[in-house]
């Protein structure tokens, strides 16, 4: 019985980072489509999100803390456990990352809209297709899908380069709008590392299934 119970313990456990997953996703595409939009109503929702998912890292770390020191877990179970505290950890993170995209839209709103030769719009979608993707990972159990996301984290860091070397030479070209360009770039940086936490994820739901650690070894094997 006790036993049955402390499965009970982590699928509520698991329910409740499954929650957080979904607001830091949600707080993710409101962000862009707040800065794309200027809506300055959806940036404040936001940041109401952001406290939301501030709550549940709460929550989630106090839960999973004490199921490791009642319960003393062992092989799958306590990886499961500690990957979830860390999983909770990029979460939050996400979270962060939006809120700051959020902040860099609310600047803009005094600022005349302008055509920037990057697709910030594409790039968040990309992202928020990793972040979907690492959730469903981590609710399906599925490694080859954690694989997935990890492979595609070379994309945006490669967007968030161009990103970087277009609009530094808009700037240089065009000062009058430095400051849209700069927001996008600090955007594009967010949003690159909104991907490195997705991937961060990704890694954590193989360490869990498989019990290998999987960090600074897929990018090699990628390049050979």
């Amino acid at each position: 019985m006790p036993r049955i119970n402390f499965h009970q313990q982590l699928a509520a456990l698991k329910d409740k980072l499954l929650a957080m997953a979904a607001l830091s996703q949600q707080a993710l595409e409101f962000s862009v489509e707040a800065y794309l939009n200027r809506d300055l109503g959806l940036c404040a929702h936001v940041k109401e999100i952001e406290a939301a998912i501030n709550a549940a890292e709460t929550s989630v770390d106090e839960m999973a803390y004490d199921l490791l020191a009642k319960e003393q877990p062992m092989a799958i179970d306590l990886r499961f456990i500690l990957s979830v505290i860390k999983i909770n950890g990029d979460l939050e993170r996400i979270g962060d990352q939006s809120s700051n995209i959020a902040q860099r839209a609310m600047a803009l709103d005094d600022k005349p809209a302008i055509s920037l030769p990057v697709d910030i719009e594409e790039m968040g979608s990309k992202v928020g297709v990793m972040i979907r993707r690492a959730i469903q990972a981590l609710l399906e159990a599925d490694a080859k899908l954690a694989e997935n996301v990890i492979a595609m984290d070379d994309e945006i860091d490669e967007m968030n380069r161009s990103v970087q070397t277009e609009l530094m030479e808009v700037m240089q070209q065009h000062p009058q709008v430095a400051e849209q360009s700069l927001n996008a770039i600090i955007i594009s940086r967010n949003l690159e590392r909104a991907a490195d936490h997705a991937t961060n994820i990704a890694e954590d739901v193989i360490f869990w299934i498989r019990g290998s650690d999987v960090r600074h070894k897929f990018s090699l094997s990628q390049e050979e």
